[in-house]
C-alpha cells in the first residue's frame, strides 16, 4: 500500500508542488517586504493550488481514460477555468479612493503566480525559474527606477495628520498658490478623530518646498507634516 502510493509518480508530483511553493514564494516575500495586501502566504497559496489544479488534469483521470476507449478528455480545460476564475482573487488587491487606484501590480503578480503554477505543473521548470527572474526584476529594478526618474522631476510626496475640522478647500488653495499640482490625493481614516492626507505633488519650484511646508502647517487642524519617499 505504501509503495503504491509513493510512487514514481507521486515523487513527480511532490517534486513539482515543491517548486511551484519555492517560486511563488519569491514574488510574494517581495510584495510581503513593501506591505501590500497580498504577500508571501497568499501567493504561495495561489501557485501551489494552481499548480495542483495543472497536475490533477494531467494525471487525475488517467485511470478512467485508459479504461475506457470512448472517453475523450482534454487536459486543458481545469487550467483554463484557473486562469479565468483567479481573477476575483486579483480584484480583491485593488483598492479604489475616489480618483485614486492602488493594487494593480499585487493583482497582476497573483495572476502571474497562478500562471507560474500551471506551467510547473506541468513539468515546464526552465520557463517557470526564467519567468520567476523576469517578474522579480520587473518588480524590484523597474520599481526603483521609476522612483529615481521621478526625483528629477520636482515630485514630492506628503503625509498629513489633520483633525476632522480641517476644510479641504483652504488645504487646496494654499497648494495652488504654489502652483503646486496634486498628481494623486488619499485619505484614510485614523483612530479617534484624526485623519491621514497622502498627497503627491509636483511643483514648479524646489526653493518655495520648504516655504509650503511651513504654510501647511500653519493651516487650522493640520497636526502633523511628513514628507515620505
Amino acid at each position: 500500500m505504501i509503495t503504491y502510493i509513493f510512487d514514481d509518480r507521486f515523487l513527480l508530483i511532490m517534486s513539482r508542488i515543491i517548486i511551484a511553493l519555492v517560486l511563488s514564494g519569491l514574488i510574494g516575500f517581495e510584495r510581503e517586504l513593501k506591505n501590500h495586501s497580498a504577500g508571501f502566504r497568499t501567493h504561495i497559496l495561489v501557485g501551489v493550488s494552481s499548480c495542483l489544479m495543472m497536475l490533477l488534469s494531467l494525471y487525475g483521470f488517467n485511470e478512467y481514460v485508459d479504461g475506457n476507449n470512448n472517453i475523450q478528455f482534454d487536459p486543458t480545460r481545469i487550467p483554463s477555468y484557473v486562469i479565468s476564475g483567479i481573477g476575483f482573487l486579483g480584484a480583491g488587491t485593488i483598492i479604489v479612493n475616489g480618483v485614486t487606484i492602488r493594487g494593480l501590480t499585487t493583482a497582476a503578480s497573483i495572476w502571474a503566480v497562478a500562471g507560474l503554477g500551471l506551467v510547473v505543473g506541468a513539468g515546464m521548470y526552465g520557463e517557470a525559474v526564467f519567468t520567476t527572474i523576469i517578474i522579480l526584476l520587473s518588480l524590484v529594478l523597474l520599481n526603483n527606477f521609476e522612483n529615481l526618474f521621478l526625483s528629477k522631476q520636482n515630485r514630492v510626496s506628503l503625509q498629513l495628520l489633520v483633525g476632522q475640522e480641517l476644510k479641504m478647500e483652504v488645504l487646496l488653495s494654499t497648494l495652488e498658490g504654489y502652483q503646486a499640482k496634486i498628481e494623486k490625493l488619499e485619505i484614510e481614516k485614523e483612530a479617534g478623530d484624526n485623519r491621514s492626507i497622502f498627497i503627491q505633488l509636483h511643483y514648479k519650484s524646489p526653493a518655495s518646498k520648504y516655504e509650503l511646508y511651513d504654510n501647511i502647517s500653519r493651516i487650522s487642524d493640520v497636526k502633523q507634516v511628513n514628507e515620505t519617499h
